[in-house]
């Protein structure tokens, strides 16, 4: 019998199953999802920065946590339009998080020499946060308020969608 070789991109698509069957196995069923009005869990994640950036740090701005994977077709779509994002609000009192949920921050890396951004960008190698944040498939946005409270929940992303983030932050940028 032949030994089987897998080519590259059968290797990343097992890695991307195993992903999502894991974050989708790490919601618990007896919790809700999270949800707004409540509280934000608190994180410490290493960035991209080779810094440690903890959520608390951030207290008094306006958050979007974006959670994403190099091998997400959708993440890889809307990672421009986050930069533009971050880039028209960020005097504002506006700051993005870019959580990375792949096993090896190198893919991360990889993709970002290609598609630059400017907002931080933290790892989450055990997906520690995303099960905090019950995150359940990529790429998954949560928006919070100055206070810490979580306001807006979304899940994938389609081109236009950007206009409900447009929404979230242009109203609580003014609270």
């Amino acid at each position: 019998m032949k030994p089987m070789i897998f080519g590259h991109r059968a290797i990343h698509a097992a890695r991307a199953l195993a992903l999502g069957l894991a974050l989708a196995l790490s919601v618990t069923a007896s919790a809700a999802a999270i949800a707004p009005g409540a509280p934000a869990p608190s994180f410490q994640l290493h960035s991209s920065a080779s810094t440690d950036l903890s959520l608390g740090d951030l207290k008094g701005q306006v958050v979007l946590i974006n959670f994403w994977a190099s091998w997400c077709g959708p993440c890889r779509q809307e990672m421009p339009v986050l930069e533009q994002l971050y880039r028209k609000y960020k005097a504002a009192g506006f700051t993005l998080l870019g959580v990375n949920v792949e096993p090896k921050s190198a893919d991360a890396e990889g993709f970002l020499k290609s598609t630059p951004v400017s907002f931080p960008i933290l790892f989450d190698p055990d997906s520690k946060v995303s099960r905090l944040y019950e995150v359940s498939g990529m790429p998954s946005t949560v928006i919070l308020d100055r206070t810490g409270k979580v306001r807006y929940v979304h899940h994938g992303y389609k081109p236009g969608e950007e206009s409900e983030y447009l929404d979230q932050i242009r109203s609580l940028v003014r609270e």
